[in-house]
C-alpha cells in the first residue's frame, strides 16, 4: 500500500477504467517508467553492486533497468514478466537495496508457489548481498518446524518463502510482521493456481498497513487483478516480454549416445573443437559438473567449472579467467546460463537436455549473442529423443545429427 507522489494522470486514467475492462485491457507499461541502463547508474549501496557484479550480472535486463528503480522508490509495482526476464533478481536488488542491516528484523517477505522457487530466492539474496551481511532463511513446508523457529529468532532481514509456511510462522509469532516494509508476490498467478489464494489474504492481513507491495506475474486474470485492487496503491505497471533470443543464426545439432556412459567418450573426441574458440558445457546437476570436471582433468584434459554451491570468490575468479579467454572450457549448470555474457563463446554442448523447454533457449541462445553465429550439440540418450523433438517442435526449429565437419562451422 506504498502511496507515493509520482505522475498521477496516468495512472488516474486507468484506474476509471472498470474493474472488469481491465481484464480486455492490453497492459502497457505505465508513462512515467524510465529506462535506466546500468547498475551503476540506479543509486544503489556499494556492497549491493559488488555483490551483483560478482555474481556475474554485468548489465542489467530489460525489467531490471525499468523496475528498480520504481521498487526503490517505495512505489507499490505490478510487473509482468515471464521467467527468463531476470525477474527474481529485480526484486531481490531492491529488497536488499531497501534494508537497514543494523535492524536484525524481518524488512521484507517474498512469497513464491514452490518450495524449490522459494530456496532458489533465498539463495539468490544470499549471493547478491554476499558482502552485505544479510541475513536471508527460507520458510517452506515439508522441513523441520524447530529449525525455522530458531531461525526467525535468530533474526533474519528476508524471509523468503511458501504461503502457507510463512502463514504459519506468523501465527506462531515467531515471524515478527512489524518491521515489514515490503511484500514480494513472485509468479502470483501460479500461486493462485495452486490454490493459495486464502493463504496469501492470510499473511497480508497480518503486515503493517503502509507495506510496500511488489507483485510478478507472467499473466494477468482476473483473480490476480482483484488482488491489485485490495493491496496496492496507484501501482506502477511494467510489461516486459521474453526477452528475444534467438536461435536463429545458431546451428543446432544432436549425438545420438545410447547410454550415459558413452557420453564422456564423445566429449573427449569432441575437445580439440571446443578449443578452436570457447566452449560452455551444461550439466542437470552440481554434481554432475563436478564429477564430469574432475574425469576430464584425470584424462588430462583442462577444463574449468562453475556452479551455484561454489563459494563466491572462487566463482569470480573463474568467470574473470573464461572471460579474458585464459580458460577455454567451462562445464556449468544452468545458474549460469542466465545473465552470463561471454562474447567469445560460441559453442555450446549440452551434455545433459535441459529440464525444461525454457532453458534449451536461455543455453544456446546465449552462444549466438551478439549477431555471432554458434554451434550447439546436444548429447542425445534413447529416452532423450522425445525431449529433443518436443524442443524442436517448441521452438519450430530443426536439429540434426552432428556431421563429421563441425570443426568447419565454427
Amino acid at each position: 500500500m506504498a502511496g507515493s507522489a509520482g505522475s498521477a494522470g496516468g495512472s488516474a486514467r486507468k484506474r476509471l477504467m472498470k474493474e472488469e475492462d481491465m481484464t480486455k485491457v492490453e497492459f502497457e507499461t505505465s508513462e512515467e517508467v524510465d529506462v535506466t541502463p546500468t547498475f551503476d547508474t540506479m543509486g544503489l549501496r556499494e556492497d549491493l553492486l559488488r555483490g551483483i557484479y560478482a555474481y556475474g550480472f554485468e548489465k542489467p535486463s530489460a525489467i531490471q533497468q525499468r523496475a528498480i528503480k520504481q521498487i526503490i522508490k517505495g512505489r507499490d509495482v505490478i510487473a509482468q514478466s515471464q521467467s527468463g526476464t531476470g525477474k527474481t533478481a529485480t526484486f531481490s536488488i531492491s529488497v536488499l537495496q531497501c534494508l537497514d542491516i543494523q535492524v536484525r528484523e524481518t524488512q521484507a517477505l517474498i512469497l513464491a508457489p514452490t518450495r524449490e522457487l522459494a530456496v532458489q530466492i533465498q539463495k539468490g539474496l544470499l549471493a547478491l548481498g554476499d558482502y552485505m551481511n544479510v541475513q536471508c532463511h527460507a520458510c517452506i513446508g515439508g522441513t523441520n518446524v524447530g529449525e525455522d523457529i530458531r531461525k526467525l529468532d535468530y533474526g533474519q532481514h528476508v524471509v523468503a518463502g511458501t504461503p502457507g509456511r510463512v502463514f504459519d510462522m506468523i501465527r506462531r509469532r515467531s515471524l515478527r510482521t512489524r518491521a515489514i516494509k515490503m511484500l514480494v508476490l513472485d509468479e502470483a498467478d501460479e500461486m493462485l493456481n495452486k490454490g493459495f489464494k486464502e493463504q496469501i489474504y492470510d499473511v497480508y492481513r497480518y503486515l503493517p498497513p503502509a507495506t510496500q507491495v511488489v507483485l510478478i506475474s507472467a499473466t494477468l486474470p482476473h483473480e490476480i487483478l482483484e488482488m491489485t485492487n485490495k493491496f496496492m496503491t496507484d501501482p506502477i505497471r511494467i510489461l516486459v516480454k521474453r526477452d528475444e533470443l534467438t536461435l536463429e543464426g545458431i546451428k543446432q545439432f544432436f549425438v545420438a549416445v545410447e547410454r550415459e556412459e558413452w557420453k564422456f567418450d564423445t566429449l573427449c573426441d569432441l575437445y580439440d573443437t571446443l578449443t578452436i574458440t570457447q566452449a560452455v558445457i551444461f550439466c542437470n546437476t552440481k554434481r554432475k559438473v563436478d564429477w564430469l570436471t574432475e574425469k576430464m582433468r584425470e584424462a588430462n584434459f583442462t577444463v574449468s567449472s562453475m556452479h551455484g554451491d561454489m563459494p563466491q570468490k572462487e566463482r569470480e575468479s573463474i568467470m574473470k579467467e573464461f572471460r579474458s579467454g585464459a580458460s577455454r572450457v567451462l562445464i556449468s549448470t544452468d545458474v549460469w546460463a542466465r545473465g552470463l555474457d561471454v562474447p567469445q563463446v560460441s559453442l555450446i554442448i549440452n551434455y545433459d537436455l535441459p529440464n525444461n523447454r525454457e532453458l534449451y533457449i536461455h543455453r544456446i541462445g546465449r552462444s549466438g549473442r551478439y549477431g555471432r553465429k554458434g554451434v550447439a550439440i546436444n548429447f542425445v540418450k534413447n529416452d532423450d529423443i522425445r525431449i529433443l523433438r518436443d524442443i524442436e517442435q517448441y521452438y519450430s526449429t530443426q536439429i540434426d545429427e552432428m556431421p563429421m565437419n563441425v570443426a568447419d562451422l565454427i
